[in-house]
């Protein structure tokens, strides 16, 4: 079992004064962007590299197939084999999805809720035996209940064709739209189309608008930042379209009144650096959750006469520790999720309460120490019925129809789980790790009740940690694999996301990105300390950016891990962060910093890019994981990481594995992810067995 020894090809480049050596840039294909689209067209000499990691890696593993089948048909027996979903309503008709049992994608059709007459208006399935990779971004229909529209990556690089069918027959109307995003709205009239065009580089740079039946494309706006992203949304009040422009740091809307759809955007607030802000319609209205002057942020009002845009009424003040995630509005009344100590709430008002909004508002709070709980928003505007879901990682999720006017709650659906599930059996803990500045870490912790805290158990660590995304305490029927096999599963609540409010994304990017790993290792070090595992009995995992977080700690503190598993790794930061020509390069740089004219970030982003820092010294085994076609974090980064551990590096064993048909989502299909699963917590069992060779 000797691992592929790939050539070693230095290139030099000199930036801002400085200058830095790369053996396997070569593994970069200068036509990676008819890759992304052909990847049949991958240079031979990369593939055969590629071929010869994954058959490394699975002859090392070879020992885990029947413990990774295990897994699997474990996942699979706690996956329903048929389900529906609950049915959204709109008018007369309601929308649903439904997997037939055994199929990997599911069956959109819609029922008429007087007569119960069902009509059939897609199966994926079919659609999808034509293609190795296939993934649906958006599902949609015409206000007039006329068109469903959909769009569809075949390839795994996010490169989306958007197709319109008519209802009636189900014949595709006009041109399908290619190179898109996935994103798009139909106006109130049902007779527009409008939809993100994304260039050569995989960016959003254009949106059309195009008549539904099929047409000429008209240009309404194009971007001419190449950081910013763009989104389109239409209000529940179906009064406005809105055209949304920003970064991680700072947005800007421009809206379409749905009287008349063919108008020019117009700006409701111009773009300032470092403000945010959201809109929601109610009445006569915009409710604006914006960070202006409140970190973690607040509710504004403006009315919806354009002519007062700009003046902005406050609503419900910053109150610190309340992150205001969302809002939402029907015609009575109003609604938005807040953030509380790493937990979700959802308070509604009624229309007309004015004084102290937060003291008057009613909350939906559940009592378990860590949950997940979602809000989906009001169904229909003219009906207060606002729907969540609720979950934990002992409870499987529940959604309920929660009827605000009168107080009722209506519960819909349980997730099902085949193969039985007690939730008794379980036992969730949530721990607060103190880092060296003083800040409070949570830490989510699953296991069986019966597993003995005494230092013997395995644990696997999981973090993210970047962009404000929250690790949220969700339920998981892959973990429960790890907790029924004595494993304690953690969730380590990192700086970077916004488990603590935004604050907390603040303090774990930038140029204080290095808390996310210290709090990382400062989440391990607690658990050992807190008799929950032994040092060195301790798997981390993480993908994407959290990816970034396992390569950055794999250099950090080696010795207290016995595996990390890397998922879509972003690890060679410096020099992604200095390639314009990537996708996600430009809007990336408010979270990283800008490297190509920005000394203090080039050394910052220099001090901690896992690629960059690997040192020779004892590392545990590590599984990268990557994707041919994916274009958030290319191929190459987890395949020059794995190589250059291998050079310099002692230890290991250093495994990568590349879809060689899939992007940054891993393989597509329901049972096909979970496949990919059992791969990361065989290893992850494999790790810390006997049988891996020293």
């Amino acid at each position: 079992m000797q691992p592929p020894a790939p050539r070693s090809v230095p290139v030099e480049t000199t930036q801002l004064g400085r200058s830095r050596t790369d053996s396997y840039a070569w593994m970069k294909d200068e036509n990676w962007q008819e890759v992304l689209q052909r990847p049949e067209i991958l240079r031979e000499d990369i593939a055969q590299h590629l071929r010869a990691e994954n058959a490394y890696a699975d002859a090392v593993l070879a020992d885990m197939a029947p413990e990774r089948e295990r897994l699997f048909k474990e996942m699979m027996g706690r996956t329903p084999g048929a389900e529906e979903s609950v049915p959204w309503p709109d008018g007369a008709w309601e929308y649903a999805s439904r997997f037939r049992e055994g199929s990997e994608h599911p069956i959109f059709f819609r029922r008429h809720i007087e007569s119960g007459q069902k009509e059939i208006l897609l199966d994926a399935n079919r659609e999808a035996g034509r293609y190795a990779y296939f993934a649906l971004s958006e599902t949609s229909h015409s206000p007039d209940h006329r068109y469903f529209i959909y769009a569809v990556d075949t390839q795994g690089s996010e490169i989306y064709r958007i197709v319109i069918k008519d209802m009636a027959n189900g014949e595709t109307i006009g041109q399908e739209i290619t190179d898109s995003t996935g994103r798009f709205v139909v106006s109130p009239d049902s007779a527009w189309i409008f939809w993100i065009w994304r260039d050569q580089h995989g960016r959003p740079r254009k949106v059309f608008r195009r008549p539904i039946t099929g047409g000429e494309d008209t240009l309404i706006f194009e971007e001419t930042n190449p950081g910013y992203f763009l989104t389109l949304q239409e209000t529940l009040s179906r009064k406005w379209i809105m055209l949304g422009r920003g970064d991680h740091d700072t947005n800007e809307t421009r809206l379409i009144d749905a009287r008349t759809p063919t108008e020019t955007p117009r700006i409701f607030r111009p773009a300032r650096t470092g403000i945010r802000y959201h809109l929601t319609h109610w009445h006569d209205r915009f409710m604006i959750v914006t960070n202006e002057d409140a970190i973690d942020f607040k509710i504004m009002q403006a009315s919806d006469n354009a002519a007062a845009w700009e003046d902005w009424q406050p609503f419900l003040p910053m109150k610190a520790g309340h992150f205001v995630m969302s809002v939402s509005a029907c015609n009575s009344h109003l609604a938005w999720a807040e953030r509380v100590d790493g937990n979700v709430d959802i308070r509604f008002i009624p229309r007309g309460v004015a004084g102290d909004i937060r003291a008057q508002s009613t909350a939906i709070k559940p009592e378990e120490a860590a949950f997940d709980l979602t809000p989906l928003g009001f169904l229909e505007y003219d009906k207060s019925l606002l729907r969540y879901v609720y979950a934990s990682p002992t409870t499987p999720p529940e959604w309920f129809d929660y009827e605000v006017a009168s107080g009722r709650k209506n519960f819909r659906k349980r997730r099902d789980v085949p193969s039985g599930h007690q939730a008794a059996d379980y036992r969730v803990e949530r721990l607060f790790a103190t880092a060296e500045d003083g800040a409070r870490i949570p830490i989510t912790i699953l296991s069986r009740k019966e597993t003995k805290r005494d230092g013997t158990a395995p644990l696997l660590l999981y973090g993210y940690g970047s962009y404000g995304i929250p690790m949220d305490a969700e339920f998981s029927i892959s973990a429960l694999s790890l907790a029924d096999r004595g494993w304690f599963y953690a969730v380590a609540h990192v700086r970077g996301g916004s488990e603590k409010g935004w604050s907390w994304f603040l303090d774990g990017r930038g140029e204080k990105k290095t808390n996310s790993f210290t709090d990382f290792i400062t989440c391990a070090r607690h658990l050992i300390d807190e008799n929950f595992v032994q040092q060195g009995r301790i798997v981390a995992q993480g993908a994407s950016a959290g990816g970034l977080l396992m390569g950055a700690v794999a250099n950090m503190a080696p010795d207290l891990f016995g595996g990390i598993a890397a998922q879509v790794p972003f690890v060679d930061m410096l020099n992604t962060m200095s390639d314009v020509h990537l996708p996600l390069t430009p809007p990336e740089w408010p979270e990283w910093g800008n490297p190509l004219d920005d000394e203090t970030a080039y050394d910052r982003i220099a001090g901690y890019s896992p690629y960059d820092n690997i040192a020779p010294r004892l590392y545990p085994p590590i599984l990268a994981t990557g994707g041919l076609t994916d274009p958030r974090v290319t191929y190459w980064e987890p395949a020059k990481w794995i190589a250059k551990l291998r050079a310099i590096a002692k230890g290991g064993p250093f495994l990568c594995k590349i879809n060689m048909e899939a992007g940054h989502g891993g393989a597509s299909g329901r049972y096909r992810r979970l496949k990919d699963i059992a791969v990361i917590y065989s290893f992850a069992i494999w790790a810390l067995s006997d049988r891996k060779p020293s």
